[in-house]
């Protein structure tokens, strides 16, 4: 359980400072993750950090979700922006008036 908090706080650090890259490169590690098997039930008293752990884990991923959906949506932008046609310029003649 320790290092699932570590990941989640490294995860969330992440996510306050990161680029559009790092949030989208965050989103791919989900598949990263494989639960251990044989383990049993949970201990009674690792329950309630469990719970808080998972609750911390969902608001962390709504985060991620939220930042990859705001790093689309400004791809999105920078392309149609790309792809439009050049405007045209000004021009200005300096001359006394």
């Amino acid at each position: 359980m320790d290092v699932i908090e570590a990941d989640t706080h490294h995860a969330e650090r992440t996510l306050a400072g990161a680029s559009a890259a790092e949030i989208a490169a965050w989103g791919r590690r989900s598949s990263d993750w494989v639960p251990p098997t044989g383990l049993g039930p949970m201990p009674a008293d690792l329950r309630e950090r469990a719970a808080r752990l998972l609750q911390h884990q969902l608001a962390v991923a709504e985060a991620l979700v939220e930042g990859i959906v705001q790093s689309r949506r400004q791809r999105d932008v920078a392309a149609r922006m790309s792809q439009s046609p050049s405007r045209p310029e000004s021009s200005f003649i300096d001359r006394p008036v």
